[in-house]
Formats: structure tokens, sequence, C-alpha cells
């Protein structure tokens, strides 16, 4: 059965950051891959 497109973006995984493996707290199907932290170095 398919769920809703609310109910699969509320069921992902948080995102983790591609250089440091932190959650990011960003919306989950966003483009960006690394947190807010490592953005700024």
């Amino acid at each position: 059965m398919v769920e809703s497109i609310v109910e699969f973006f509320k069921n992902l995984p948080p995102k983790a950051c591609a250089t440091c493996g932190n959650d990011i707290e960003e919306q989950h199907e966003c483009y960006s891959n690394t947190c807010e932290s490592c953005t700024m170095v």
C-alpha cells in the first residue's frame, strides 16, 4: 500500500553531515549534506 507523501517525509531518518557525522537540523529532504558548523569552516 502506498503511504501519503506527508507520512513518507515524516518517517525519513535524520540526515547526517557528510563531514562530521552529526545530525543535520534541517528538513530531511533538503539538498545540503553538511551541517552548519562544517559549512562555516
